[in-house]
């Protein structure tokens, strides 16, 4: 029997034992996309990820070390066909290893025999000061989270007054070539919703492509309702009171932003997220490890898999492979937010990474 690549799983079952292992689940899902918190500390409290106070963060003893990171991210990337890597957190500006990280994640390759796409999603606060240093790194691009330009809405959602030094650092990973810059906007209605059109105008006028995400239950309890999120179609509707918006044809059948022509011209675009009304799992190439070194196979897994202990027990790079290819396997064929059984996760979003 000839496959292209088995799962642990599928090589336990007598599945072509010669072919490389991947991390491919049940429902014949292949996950080259790796998402890696770095912390799950943050220098926002965003209303919907956290408490004002914030939370109790992880001992440092328990999260990766940086080289527990790079070694992770190797297995994923040389021995599971991992192809693109984003850091995540928290916040991971936070992590102050993070260029030495970035650059020894840069000199992997693929099995494509190419370097790893690598990307990082922050909120930009002090990315004026290191966007540079992380390109030179080996960084190639960033997400930012940016809510509303009104200083004012700003504060309300993050609860910190730092709107400025966020637009500091969308101007200074230009700058450095960290491109394309992509700028995630979560809505919360009746608080920035009306906001959406400046910033429309603000991503178009700098080449950026604003993504607009649905609100999902990744935060404390009380911060979501499904009844009262802003729905993709609410989204487009306000996004479209000053442009033309057309919908652009799916380039990457992974990507989770459905993307809009913005007034006819197919240089600018938009996205939109729509996790709630429109779930994109069917084509989910994702696999997440937390700043604790445990496997999620989807953001709203209610298990996890331990990496680390296997790691620090003194585990080899193909029995840390088995278990992760192993973890994924089990990956459910989606996120079941829309049916009465849904479980949300026991970690918050910054626990976890974005």
């Amino acid at each position: 029997m000839s496959v292209e690549f088995v799962s642990a799983a599928q090589a336990a079952q007598g599945v072509a034992c010669e072919a490389p292992l991947r991390l491919v689940d049940t429902f014949g899902r292949v996950a080259r996309d790796l998402r890696v918190s770095l912390t799950d500390r943050c220098n926002l409290r965003c209303s919907y990820c956290m408490p004002p106070e914030g939370l109790d963060w992880l001992p440092t003893e328990e999260t990766l070390t940086d080289n527990e990171v790079v070694r992770l991210v190797g297995i994923g990337v040389e021995r599971l066909g991992i192809r693109q890597v984003r850091f995540t957190g928290g916040e991971p500006l936070l992590r102050r290893g993070l260029e030495g990280i970035i650059g020894e994640c840069s000199e992997l390759r693929t099995d494509e025999g190419k370097k790893p796409d690598l990307a990082l999603t922050t909120n930009a606060l002090g990315l004026a000061k290191r966007a540079q240093g992380l390109r030179d790194a080996g960084l190639d691009r960033v997400n930012i989270s940016l809510d509303s330009l009104d200083a004012k809405h700003y504060a309300a959602i993050t609860r910190r007054d730092r709107l400025g030094d966020v637009l500091e650092g969308i101007e200074a990973a230009a700058r450095a070539g960290l491109t394309p810059i992509k700028v995630n906007t979560l809505v919360l209605r009746g608080m920035n919703e009306a906001d959406l059109p400046d910033l429309v105008d603000y991503c178009l006028d700098r080449g950026i492509e604003l993504r607009v995400i649905e609100q999902m239950p990744i935060g404390p309890a009380d911060t979501w309702d499904r009844q009262n999120i802003l729905t993709a179609d609410e989204i487009l509707h306000i996004m479209g009171t000053r442009h033309t918006l057309t919908p652009a044809q799916r380039e990457d059948p992974h990507s989770p932003a459905g993307r809009w022509i913005v007034d006819g011209d197919p240089t600018k675009r938009l996205g939109v997220i729509a996790s709630v009304s429109d779930p994109f799992c069917g084509a989910c190439d994702r696999t997440r490890l937390t700043s604790d070194g445990m496997v999620r196979s989807c953001l709203f897994s209610t298990e996890e898999t331990s990496l680390r202990d296997l790691l620090r027990g003194g585990g080899s790079d193909a029995q840390i492979a088995a278990r992760w290819a192993d973890a994924m396997w089990a990956k459910p064929a989606a996120h079941g937010l829309n049916i009465d059984a849904f479980a949300r996760p026991s970690r918050t979003m910054s626990r976890i990474g974005g």
